[in-house]
């Protein structure tokens, strides 16, 4: 049998990501309930807002239409989750979302989804309390209207990609989950924290897919839960998913809310490793030069068999076996590792050269030029590299 049940927990977005992704519900559409004036529109729920309950005018607040499959869910499910995907005890809002439009609410359909919240209510309010929180302000009422919100408003998580998902769930849960929490604390140094959802997350799901799975940089990064941190200080306010924390001896240096692709991810991670003043950084995004035999070119000239990595990504560059002295003062190369670096035109300074750029994290290498004997010159500033040894086995 098919049932719909209306859910009110803060910014309809995340909401109906939430629940679309939850087994047995066939859909879930974003849109506004609970108010009492006819033919709502964003824009009239934003303008009432701040009107009192119990006033001529009763505001809707953002809901989603839950239509799910009751042979493959129940409607327990569905509520419990509800209450622990959100701060049901913050009234009229969640996070930083402000106003009556963003109340918590269950807008039930049958008197068994009834039940179950009254029920459910008493059992969370139970558990909060112990947890240290207040009372629930959840509006519990029979479902009257819907109103389909704006087609943009609808699958809205799927449609920006560079957002990211709102978490205002307070970590109380139902039951106990059986596996014990694991505690991060600093590592000391430099790191990368990635905060992630505790629920689906798209935005979590490409930021991995896209950027941590593929990172290989020597700044250790580390995802995790923000519920699991521990002796951190921490700015920023952790009510979004993907955070990207950049911390030294577990402080916060900067932070980023929301998805990064690489180019952004790497830009962030530079200003972070090399500092923003720094020769490399200069090098690696505002296309510098290396002095000639710098410092780190008289490091890395003369080392063991091996290669030489990007500073950021840890992504191999080049090989030693492909490298020669070229006199120049700067590293020499014969070619890249294959399918490593990215070669466009370069036309300034008056001059026409091919510059090197690393694929992976888009930072500037240097530039190529012919040789008398038909090969090629790669011209490669050093501080943008790292050397790992070959290993003998």
């Amino acid at each position: 049998m098919i049932v719909s049940i209306v859910f009110a927990a803060g910014c309809f977005w995340g909401v109906e990501k939430h629940f679309e992704h939850m087994k047995g519900v066939v859909s879930a559409e974003s849109g506004y309930a609970g108010g009492n004036y006819a033919n709502p529109t964003y824009e009239k729920v934003l303008q009432n807002r701040y009107t009192k309950d119990g006033k001529r005018i009763v505001n809707y607040t953002e809901s989603v239409k839950v239509v799910y499959d009751n042979s493959k869910t129940d409607a327990k499910t569905l509520i419990q989750s509800f209450w622990e995907l959100h701060n049901p005890t913050q009234l009229n809002g969640q996070g930083n979302d402000i106003g009556n439009n963003y109340r918590s609410a269950i807008f039930y359909t049958t008197p068994k989804q009834e039940k179950i919240a009254y029920i459910t209510e008493k059992e969370y309010q139970k558990l909060l309390t112990k947890n240290g929180y207040g009372a629930i302000t959840t509006e519990i009422k029979p479902l009257k209207h819907f109103y389909m919100a704006e087609s943009y408003h609808q699958d809205y998580l799927q449609k920006n990609p560079n957002g990211y998902c709102p978490n205002h769930a307070t970590g109380v849960k139902f039951t106990k989950e059986k596996t014990k929490q694991i505690v991060v604390t600093p590592l000391g140094g430099k790191e990368i924290l990635v905060i992630k959802s505790p629920n689906f997350c798209p935005y979590c799901e490409k930021f991995d897919a896209q950027v941590a799975k593929k990172y290989k940089g020597k700044l250790p990064m580390r995802i995790v839960l923000a519920s699991n941190l521990r002796g951190f200080d921490i700015k920023t306010k952790l009510y979004a998913t993907p955070t990207i924390l950049f911390m030294q001896d577990g402080k916060e240096v900067s932070s980023h809310i929301g998805f990064m692709n690489e180019k952004e991810f790497y830009k962030a991670v530079g200003n972070f490793k090399l500092g923003k003043g720094s020769e490399a950084y200069r090098v690696a995004f505002n296309q510098g030069t290396d002095n000639r035999f710098c410092k780190q070119y008289d490091i890395f000239k003369n080392t063991p068999d091996g290669v030489f990595v990007d500073k950021l990504s840890g992504e191999v560059l080049f090989d030693t076996r492909d490298r020669f002295h070229s006199g120049t003062g700067w590293l020499s190369f014969y070619k890249a590792v294959d399918g490593s670096t990215i070669q466009r035109e370069d036309n300034s300074y008056g001059m026409h050269r091919i510059e090197i750029i690393a694929k992976k994290s888009g930072i500037h290498l240097g530039h190529v030029f012919p040789l008398p004997d038909g090969r090629k010159r790669f011209c490669i500033n050093a501080t943008v590299l790292e050397f790992i040894p070959k290993v003998d086995k």
